[in-house]
């Protein structure tokens, strides 16, 4: 796929999603549909109460168009494919209903844990399924070694999928910090697809990166719309999704150090808490610690993407070297 041609699949989803999020903008204003802010939230949120949410299903949809008609212009309608769009579609469809519930019920909670957890199962199990169908080996790559996991691999790929789709969630809570960090997750696994010739990954991570900084002109502070966790949880399954696709699962533990990072935080608090009853942040996850310290959301932003971009470029130093 030559540079060129690279450039249609970003401006495809780019073009996709700027003509369409307007109308889903105004149309959440005229029916009053907008966000519930959380009770334990930073009280300096609750000016962002009622701003349209649900963003993500707008730069999904131009993804998946993307990715398919670009698939099939380039022969690529492969079967990685099409199961990364399963996962990206399952888990959005999964983060849609819980932003449907949180607004139509006027609740700032959707799907119960449990719910949300037994459709990524479910969709972490029939992606190991395809998996297994197209012979892969049950192995992980682990900075360049090969570890065998044998009976675990499925185990592995489910928590896998899951921990990431959830931990992208919980990063999604200042205005453009999402959206600045998986354009940077996907342009990086768009630069290990291309070297490794998985053109139909590669058209997927465009698509993505098309999306998100088609997205980010509504997102960034201040919000005209949130992605919600239909973007949010369908973004990490996909994080995870390649990683596998292209054998390089270690990967992610670098380019995504900022949704660990997030994740490892809020674990934190709790077990603090629970054993001491006392914090360790001021607020969890830990971009609301430094709101909180009184940094602003673009200087959090901002370090994050610099922190995200210093992992990722080492992560591609060290897979051109390994």
């Amino acid at each position: 796929m030559h540079l060129t041609e690279m450039i249609l699949p970003i401006a495809s989803s780019f073009g996709m999603t700027v003509a369409t999020m307007p109308l889903f903008i105004g149309y959440f204003q005229m029916k009053k549909y907008g966000q519930e802010i959380r009770d334990e939230g930073p009280k300096w949120h609750n000016i962002k109460a009622g701003t349209p949410t649900m963003g993500g299903t707008v730069f999904l949809a131009s993804i998946i168009l993307t990715s398919i008609w670009v698939g099939a212009w380039q022969n690529k309608l492969t079967s990685y494919l099409f199961i990364s769009l399963f996962i990206l579609l399952l888990y959005g469809a999964l983060g849609f209903l819980d932003d449907f519930i949180k607004i139509f019920k006027k609740r700032n909670m959707g799907l119960n844990s449990l719910q949300k957890l037994i459709g990524q199962i479910i969709g972490g199990l029939v992606f190991y399924v395809v998996l297994l169908s197209s012979q892969m080996p049950h192995t992980v790559n682990l900075f360049g070694y090969s570890l065998s996991l044998a009976f675990f691999y499925p185990v592995f790929v489910v928590i896998w999928l899951v921990g990431f789709s959830n931990a992208v969630n919980l990063t999604d809570g200042i205005d453009g910090l999402v959206a600045g960090l998986g354009t940077i997750s996907f342009a990086t696994y768009a630069v290990i697809a291309w070297h490794q010739n998985q053109i139909d990954l590669l058209i997927i991570c465009l698509s993505v990166i098309g999306g998100l900084t088609g997205f980010f002109g509504f997102n960034h502070k201040p919000a005209k719309i949130f992605m919600g966790d239909v973007g949010s949880l369908a973004l990490g399954g996909l994080l995870a999704t390649m990683s596998i696709l292209l054998k390089q699962e270690w990967t992610l533990l670098l380019i995504g150090l900022i949704y660990i990072i997030e994740t490892l935080s809020v674990m934190m608090q709790v077990t603090s808490f629970k054993l001491t009853g006392k914090r360790i942040f001021k607020m969890s996850p830990i971009h609301h610690h430094f709101e909180m310290s009184g940094w602003s959301e673009w200087k959090i932003d901002g370090v994050f993407w610099g922190v995200s971009l210093l992992s990722s470029a080492i992560t591609l130093l060290l897979y051109f070297n390994l």
